[in-house]
């Protein structure tokens, strides 16, 4: 289990959970908001057989107290060393309690506390505002580059407080 301590608006912790046979039914259920299918598959199903599948994604369960509500996943560019999130999808009752920011915090800080670690992507499509939102308020800026038709984005390592357990 990775967890930095974090807790949604609810109150439940937020930790990060290899997927295993326990719980991969619940990751690969998970579903967001019928108004983010444009930017995001109709299940985690997908990011799950993208891990399975490739060898490039790690995928993680997202938990709050201790009841998988989403995934999220990383990989490690080997061309230039970046660790890049990818495939966080929230399951759509579970969002707005802040659960996305607690994952996308926890997940940053165990990146940034790997040794090869010294700078984190991520990519959104330009129209998700709440994406940009959200990625904007934790740091990461703007880069030059585009991964298709998405904005690509970064931090530092040095810039992310590591405190986390896991």
């Amino acid at each position: 289990m990775i967890t930095s301590g974090l807790q949604d608006r609810a109150g439940r912790h937020v930790a990060l959970c290899e997927v295993d046979d326990e719980n991969w039914r619940a990751v690969a259920d998970v579903a967001p908001l019928d108004e983010q299918r444009r930017f995001a598959p109709a299940l985690a199903a997908r990011y799950l057989l993208l891990s399975s599948r490739e060898g490039v994604w790690n995928s993680l369960a997202v938990t709050a107290d201790g009841t998988v509500v989403g995934h999220v996943m990383w990989a490690r560019d080997e061309d230039d060393g970046s660790h890049w999130i990818g495939g966080m999808l929230i399951d759509g009752p579970a969002q707005g309690a802040g659960v996305g920011r607690a994952a996308v915090r926890t997940l940053m800080a165990w990146l940034a506390g790997r040794e090869d670690c010294r700078v984190l992507r991520l990519s959104y499509e330009p129209d998700n505002a709440a994406a940009g939102h959200l990625y904007t308020s934790l740091g990461f800026r703007p880069t030059a580059e585009t991964e298709g038709d998405e904005v690509v984005v970064e931090l530092p390592a040095a810039a992310v407080a590591v405190r986390v357990t896991g």
